[in-house]
């Protein structure tokens, strides 16, 4: 009753503003569907099939002269849909709403009450209040009531009831719907206030949210930098005490030993009875205070930041919150946009004289606004696609003993940070050999190849590709699941095809929950980093190189864990990148999910998991198969965000074999490895960062016993030495390398501020390659290490 009633109240409204706003014909129709309400409600027109059809009619084409005004255009013409209306309506011989008559207005206790005055109605004129209990009690006796001659009698009671009685009960139901629509008012009137907000003002404030976010990481990486700091400086300061201690050892002993030289007879005091104090003594006492002050301050500065961890760990919680709430409030329910699909499913299958009906379920599940917004369309092709190409004429579904109505089904749910989406139909299904002759025909794939039917069935996400023998207004140019595939890959999502000849076709969509922020597994391919949603990642496993080698020759290789069979694919070599030696150890296996597929993914290294905030690409990387976007990282790097389905479905990777992925590999040349010996900290990081920007991999080492130890696990293609080290000096360690028939080969370059004859003499002997001197020119430096560097390559 209450559906009814908000029904009629919409249209009453409609049909006011339509009339205010001229628009006559749009006022007619929504007077025409109110009168026939007011017939099914009065049981004067029963409910059927063909009522129901005209009724879904009439909304439809509401909503699609609304559509047109709201575009500035006019409503267009719908004087047949009128003219069935009116036809109606005459048939069932029912008085107009906007005519009452004096028996409806005896009758009108019984009917539900007006809206609260709050809800103003717009009318063409003014139109008198309904009847009271008061005005009607005030009705002269003169005017009987009418009886209700018109609608059919209720079935008679097994025993009669008294009129009074009759009478009572049914003061007694409209007291009921009374009550009901006043509950339903008040409880409207306690719903919590609501604020309309501009969705792109919504938009930026998830972005701010997320470089809140970027900034705090960088703010973390920079505290974890000033720890590391502390840490070195706390090991420095243990370091001079010692020294300062042995250096005041030295010194008393000298004062002893001065003491004992001395002539005893003398009459100056003792050291036990006067303490004297050279100046070097007052020196050590006061590099000790100043050891005892640094101290002080490096406990001071790991207080604070301690402190400085507290305050971001509270603001990343905060943080949290803040974007989850923002998350919140771009949540929508994915059934909202339910009538507008199936109003493109009832017009379209009225177009091609068909029957169908959408069903949606799952339709409380939250998705994101704008996500949903951008699936819009790309549901509507799929409607059309299925109800042209799939969904059989009623005559054809009955010859094939199918149901005469055809069935769409729209199921959503919620998987982890994923939305997993299954549009099925009951149709027809789609022909793999015709997928395959079509794509032999475009030279899509060789007749020869050895494709499965997943491989085939992705052709139809291609552009331009269709199977269909006739191209109508709606379909067959093969466009529309093109467009599909690609909003999906623009989404970050993945989509995949099923179908089976004469039951239908099914494609699975996954969607990410929100566009802002996911959780992501960081992982290493040669030197550079990679994000990979976590969503798609279903377990991890190590394995040789050696083993994954062999897997690499041949066509479609195959990897086994479990007794389950995995795509196997090389990312360093699908991605053109040399992998870093791992010297015959294990390395990660990434085992994911590529649509319908479960794929493994070699990759060299994993930097754990971490909440990422996802950049768009910008349009001239948003079209590259295999990535779905970018993050920035604390440090200020941007890393790329791989899409694990586009890494295998490309439209080229049908003509690639395996077997040509070493030789391409083979080309890329692995990074030299340069090692950098210096006892200085500053020297350490500033020469080694000046390397890393010219693409070397480098190693430092603190002195000589540092780097011989490093040099036992990993061999250097060039060495930078200085003389003068703690424990080792760069004599004594370049005597070891070339004394070493493993490490006799690598190139030597001494860097050290001593310039005289006797030390590059002397470093030229035991084998240096190039002497330079402090200061020196950078150009300099890496003329000669990439001379150096040349004269060890194989020609």
């Amino acid at each position: 009753m209450g559906a009814v009633l908000e029904l009629k109240r919409a249209l009453h409204t409609l049909k006011g503003g339509a009339r205010m706003a001229g628009l006559m014909t749009m006022g007619d129709i929504s007077h025409h569907t109110e009168s026939l309400l007011m017939q099914v409600e009065s049981r004067v027109l029963m409910p059927s099939s063909v009522l129901f059809d005209l009724l879904e009619e009439t909304h439809d084409a509401l909503v699609s002269m609304l559509n047109r005004i709201a575009l500035g255009q006019s409503p267009g013409s719908v004087e047949e849909l009128l003219a069935r209306l009116t036809a109606t309506l005459d048939d069932s011989e029912f008085p107009s709403p906007a005519a009452p008559t004096a028996e409806m207005m005896e009758t009108v206790e019984l009917a539900p009450p007006p809206a609260p005055e709050r809800f103003v109605e717009p009318v063409q004129a003014p139109v008198p209040p309904p009847p009271t209990e008061l005005t009607m009690r005030a009705t002269p006796a003169s005017k009987p009531p009418a009886p209700v001659a018109k609608a059919p009698p209720p079935p008679k009671p097994s025993t009669p009831a008294p009129q009074g009685a009759l009478a009572s009960e049914e003061s007694t139901n409209a007291n009921e719907v009374i009550a009901a629509a006043d509950n339903d008012w008040v409880d409207r009137r306690e719903r919590p206030g609501q604020i309309r907000v501009n969705t792109n003002l919504l938009n930026n404030l998830v972005n701010y949210a997320g470089e809140v976010s970027i900034s705090r990481s960088r703010m973390e990486q920079q505290i974890y930098g000033f720890r590391d700091n502390l840490a070195e400086l706390r090991r420095n300061a243990v370091r001079f005490r010692d020294q300062l201690r042995e250096l005041e050892i030295q010194s008393e002993s000298q004062i002893l030993y001065r003491l004992d030289q001395s002539d005893p007879s003398s009459s100056e005091f003792d050291p036990l009875e006067f303490d004297r104090f050279s100046r070097l003594q007052q020196l050590t006492r006061s590099l000790t205070e100043s050891l005892h002050d640094l101290t002080t301050i490096q406990l001071n500065m790991g207080n604070f930041v301690g402190e400085a961890e507290a305050v971001l760990q509270q603001q990343a919680r905060l943080n949290t919150d803040l974007q989850e709430g923002l998350m919140r409030t771009r949540m929508v329910e994915f059934g909202i946009q339910g009538a507008r699909l199936r109003h493109i499913a009832r017009q379209t299958a009225r177009e091609l004289g068909k029957r169908a009906e959408l069903e949606i379920t799952g339709g409380d599940v939250q998705i994101d606004r704008t996500v949903l917004d951008r699936m819009i369309g790309p549901f509507e092709h799929m409607i059309r696609n299925s109800l042209d190409h799939g969904i059989e004429t009623e005559a054809e579904r009955v010859r094939q003993g199918k149901p005469p109505l055809g069935r769409i089904t729209l199921v959503a749910k919620q998987e982890g940070n994923e939305i997993v989406i299954r549009f099925a139909d009951d149709g027809a299904g789609m022909s793999v050999q015709k997928i395959r002759a079509k794509a032999i025909e475009r030279g899509l794939v060789s007749p020869d190849a050895n494709l499965t039917e997943d491989d085939l069935l992705q052709f139809v996400l291609l552009s331009g590709f269709s199977t269909a023998s006739r191209v109508t207004q709606l379909s067959g140019r093969g466009v529309g699941m093109d467009v599909v595939h690609s909003e999906v890959k623009q989404l970050g999502g993945s989509m995949s095809v099923n179908t089976e000849t004469g039951k239908g076709t099914t494609f699975m969509i996954r969607l990410p929950l929100t566009l802002s922020i996911t959780q992501a597994l960081m992982i290493y391919v040669g030197d550079q980093q990679f994000a990979v949603p976590l969503a798609a990642v279903s377990n991890i496993i190590e394995s040789t190189p050696e083993q994954l080698s062999r897997l690499s020759v041949g066509k479609n290789p195959l990897l086994n864990h479990n007794d389950k069979l995995y795509s196997f694919m090389n990312l360093g070599a699908r991605l053109g990148i040399a992998s870093a030696g791992r010297d015959g150890r294990k390395v990660p296996v990434l085992l994911a999910r590529a649509g319908a597929r479960e794929v493994a993914l070699q990759v060299d290294g994993l930097g754990g998991t971490r909440e990422i905030v996802i950049k768009a690409l910008g349009p001239q990387l948003a079209e590259i198969k295999g990535l779905a976007g970018a993050t920035i990282m604390g440090d200020g790097r941007v890393v790329l965000i791989l899409d694990v389905a586009g890494l295998w479905y490309v439209e080229e990777a049908l003509h690639v074999e395996h077997t040509e992925r070493p030789t391409a590999v083979a080309d890329v040349r692995a990074r030299p490895i340069i090692m950098v010996v210096d006892d200085s900290l500053t020297v350490r990081k500033v020469t080694g960062k000046h390397l890393q920007k010219r693409g070397f991999d480098v190693m430092v080492a603190k002195d000589g016993i540092d780097a011989t130890e490093q040099l036992r696990t990993r061999v250097p293609d060039l060495m930078l030495v200085d003389i003068e080290m703690p424990r080792m000096d760069g004599y004594e360690l370049t005597g070891r390398v070339r004394s070493d028939p493993t490490l006799k080969h690598i190139p030597i370059i001494m860097i050290t501020s001593r310039a005289g004859d006797k030390h590059r003499n002397r470093a030229l002997e035991l084998g240096v390659n190039i002497y330079m001197s402090k200061p020196y020119q950078e150009d300099d430096l890496f003329r000669n290490v990439d001379t150096l560097l040349a004269r060890g390559r194989p020609h």
